[in-house]
């Protein structure tokens, strides 16, 4: 049989035309007006908020040496899915509106508005006759509920994007094509120029997705069956290739060669970019790639075709995830659901028997097929099992099979059956609409998706492990134990889910139990090893820690804290240089790693280095202009090199954007030393509202209390930390700085003596109480006892000047010259510019010649 070919030539009347396009403009919005208000969910976390691509400071450079992903296409944890423009497309939502979701969505659904004009318009010229027909098509493509994922997800905008290239290129490959002058002609070239435009447009189809390549196979399939109406040939009831294509053609179209060359061109490109390798995936990304039967694997990927079929016959369950368990795999023959894929096959035939009348099955074929291919595990293993974004491209082509069928139908039935198929289309598209409308709240929030995937598919391990993920992060534990547990029971050997759990236990023997479980699964899980590295560094074993955290870097080379935790490690054994190495690794092979600059510059300060430490606060607010820590360290730099007005702009920088203990405390403290007590009150009551238990915390705002005349409050509050920490030393002191201020030396003495019974392993500290107790007593005129605790302060600290210079004027008021000398001049040795020790030496010297000169 012969295939036919629509006129394109004959346009539709133009009356009525802008209403056809205004009116699927309007089903669009209506339909995915509520999406607008989603947030960033799944996927998009990582492809958007965690892709340092994205940033607005970023090289673009990057995303042309990047996977959609932001890895390396050469690391072996890339996707390698090579997706620059679309990431470009992100990158200027991030410069122009920043991360608000609500102009993220709107470019979803402005995209998605475009793909369903230019499908009308596709279908207008190339594909029907009827104007009606070609609007019907369009209408149930704007409002197909297996959309939401690829519309209200930000992710699937690569589809639709995608979408919109490979009907630009399409439109363009047909305009570049001129008529054939006879029946048993080819049709020429008439546009060059248009030709050149789709060989770009495709280029960039699967710059933006990888199935944008399939157009050029529907560009020269659609040339060869339509425009050269070439023959379709069946043997034995089956489909079989398409063969003998240009059987008969007197010579080679050059379109035909150059779109040859350009897909063998972009297809080496492509493997050049992804280092010659294919993506790693996991036995739960796409079970039955994994299945060593041969027959399992064909049988199975022959039922996937069936299963994503019969989403866009009847879209009634729809989730965002359909790995692990979801879909259970055909290993037998005797298996029922091999019937489904019989029945397609013959659904498929049947529909390639009605080509001779019209191009619409042809094309609706064509649109269908294509750019399914690579999801279809013929050529490659992929990383899902169904994936509805995927269907984006493919459900143009069941549209048109659709609207096609209910032609034909509309075409030969009676007036009343006509009408009834009418009225069932109508309620089809109303029921479509209905469930876009609801599917699309599923995609507002990360709990609306995470909780909707474990109501449609419970028997799915992958979406209660990412339910319990999202319960986790909101401080919900009990709750993601279950639903951790519910997947570990759905599916055992899920590593993830065990090292999670060891993450949530409160005891390190479980916590150990986990982490090596999993690792038993996944000896490379690098989380794993990371979570049991830090354990086993708690307990001591920091030889089998440093391996555990060794191999973590080297199972995951761009995981941070792993870097982080090792560097920490070598830095507490005093192993200072490799410290640094492993830091400066990390920070090379994590350039990103906000953290891991803040961690670096930490590092630095406490070995010394702090005049090298502000570049990386800096760099790491740059990378993550919220992270206050960094903001908070920088400021506390600041303040040790005198900068207080600067250290103060950063602490209150920091505090517009976490009110935290961490950032309230270094600011009230700056506060305190600088003299603005009331401002360092105002902060420390803060501070103390938040952690209205932290013993250091009630401590400083009670001696700001003490320095602002509130003496009553400050002793109440220090009282009430002694009732609940007994030996608190810093406690005792300030209630005797409270009791002396008040004049009460001997409550003040009791305080001392309070704090010595403590027994501070401190020298420094047992040395200054008895300072203290030596400065009480002397107040009390308790000279014989004050000089006993003067003795003992500089017995324990020898370079007190100023216990000596005390022990030498009680010397000299009870008359031992020479005793006092001796006193007053140690403590000139330890202070040698004290005006005051040199006047009470030239007394002592007045006295002593007075003296002699009496006697």
């Amino acid at each position: 049989f012969m295939v036919s070919r629509s006129d394109s030539r004959e346009r539709p009347a133009p009356l009525g035309a802008g209403a056809r396009y205004a009116a699927l403009v309007a089903a669009c919005a209506l339909c995915y007006g509520n999406s607008l208000h989603g947030e960033l969910v799944h996927d998009d976390v990582w492809a958007i908020v965690n892709n340092p691509d994205v940033r607005a400071g970023s090289s673009l450079r990057s995303i042309f040496s990047n996977d959609f992903w932001g890895k390396k296409m050469a690391d072996n944890t890339s996707h390698k899915s090579y997706r620059p423009l679309c990431v470009l497309t992100f990158k200027l939502n991030v410069v122009l509106g920043g991360l608000t979701p609500l102009y993220f969505h709107l470019v979803n659904v402005c995209l998605h508005i475009c793909a369903t004009c230019l499908l009308l318009h596709t279908c207008e010229r190339h594909v029907f006759q009827q104007a009606h027909l070609a609007f019907i098509t369009a209408l149930l493509f704007a409002v197909h509920p297996v959309h939401t994922e690829a519309v209200s997800g930000i992710v699937g905008r690569a589809d639709v994007l995608a979408c919109v290239l490979f009907l630009l290129a399409f439109l363009s490959y047909t305009r570049s094509v001129g008529a054939a002058s006879s029946e048993d002609s080819l049709p020429g070239t008439e546009s060059p120029a248009a030709l050149l435009i789709s060989l770009l447009l495709g280029t960039c189809a699967m710059l933006v997705k990888e199935t944008g390549i399939t157009v050029f196979g529907v560009c020269l399939l659609y040339d060869a069956l339509v425009l050269c109406r070439k023959k379709l040939i069946f043997d034995v009831g089956c489909l079989m290739a398409w063969s003998s294509l240009w059987n008969g053609c007197e010579s080679w179209r050059g379109e035909t060669f150059v779109y040859f060359l350009q897909v063998a061109f972009i297809l080496s490109v492509r493997l050049w970019v992804m280092g010659g390798s294919m993506p790693l995936f996991s036995e739960q990304d796409n079970p039955a790639s994994f299945s060593p039967h041969l027959l399992t694997r064909t049988l199975t990927f022959l039922y996937l075709l069936v299963f994503n079929a019969w989403l866009l016959l009847a879209p009634a369950v729809l989730c965002y995830d359909w790995q692990v368990g979801s879909i259970p795999l055909v290993e037998s023959l005797g298996d029922v659901r091999n019937v489904a894929t019989g029945l397609l096959v013959v659904l498929l035939v049947a529909l390639c028997l009605r080509c001779e009348d019209s191009c619409a099955p042809v094309v609706g074929i064509l649109f269908l097929g294509f750019p399914f291919i690579p999801a279809s595990n013929l050529f490659f293993r992929v990383g899902f099992v169904v994936a509805e974004r995927v269907l984006y491209m493919p459900s143009m082509g069941y549209c048109i099979l659709v609207t096609y069928g209910l032609g034909r139908l509309c075409s030969t039935a009676a007036g009343w059956c006509a009408t009834l198929l009418k009225g069932s289309m109508l309620l089809l598209l109303l029921l479509f609409s209905w469930k876009t409308v609801q599917q699309n709240t599923v995609w507002l929030s990360r709990e609306a998706l995470f909780r909707s995937g474990i109501q449609t598919l419970p028997h799915n391990a992958k979406v209660h492990y990412n339910y319990a993920n999202f319960l986790k992060d909101n401080g919900r534990q009990d709750e993601a134990v279950y639903h951790y547990n519910t997947a570990l029971r759905l599916y055992p050997r899920h590593a993830s889910a065990l090292n999670n759990l060891g993450t949530l236990t409160n005891s390190l023997e479980t916590a150990e139990h986990y982490y090596r479980k999993a690792l038993d699964i996944n000896p490379q899980h690098n989380r794993a090893l990371f979570n049991l590295g830090n354990l086993l560094r708690t307990q001591g074993k920091d030889k089998e820690a440093e391996a555990l955290l060794k191999n973590s870097i080297r199972y995951g080379p761009h995981f941070a804290d792993a870097f982080s935790s090792l560097a920490s490690l070598y830095a507490d054994q005093e192993r200072f240089v490799e410290a640094k190495e492993v830091y400066i690794k990390g920070i090379k092979n994590c350039p990103d790693s906000s953290d891991l600059h803040n961690n670096y510059g930490v590092f630095l300060v406490n070995t010394g280095e702090g005049e090298l430490a502000a570049a990386h606060y800096q760099r790491a607010i740059q990378l993550k202009p919220a992270h206050y820590v960094a903001m908070a360290n920088l400021g506390r730099l600041l303040r040790a090199s005198n900068e207080n007005d600067e250290a103060e702009s950063w602490f209150k920088r920091a505090l517009q954007i976490a009110r935290k203990v961490d950032v309230l405390t270094p600011l009230g403290a700056l506060y305190y030393n600088t003299g603005r007590f009331y401002e360092a009150l105002q902060v420390y009551r803060e501070a103390a509202a938040l952690q209205p238990r932290s013993t250091d915390i009630l401590l400083a705002l009670a001696q700001v209390l003490v320095m602002t005349s509130h003496s009553t409050e400050a002793e109440k509050m220090t009282q009430d930390i002694i009732s609940r920490e007994a030996g608190c030393i810093e406690c005792y002191r300030l209630l005797s700085a409270i009791y002396s201020k008040r004049g009460n030396h001997t409550e003040a003495v009791q305080a001392l003596d309070r704090a010595l019974q403590q027994n501070p392993a401190d020298l420094t500290v047992r040395a200054e109480l008895h300072f203290s107790r030596g400065n009480q007593l002397r107040e009390m005129q308790q000279l014989d006892e004050a000089l006993e605790s003067y003795k003992l302060a500089v017995e324990l600290k020898p370079d007190q000047s100023q216990a000596w210079m005390n022990m030498g004027g009680i010397q000299h008021i009870k008359g031992d010259y020479a005793t006092a000398r001796t006193y007053y001049q140690q403590a000139l040795l330890l202070n040698p510019t004290s005006k005051l020790l040199k006047e009470n030496l030239a007394k002592l010297d007045r006295l002593e010649k007075k003296t002699s000169g009496a006697t």
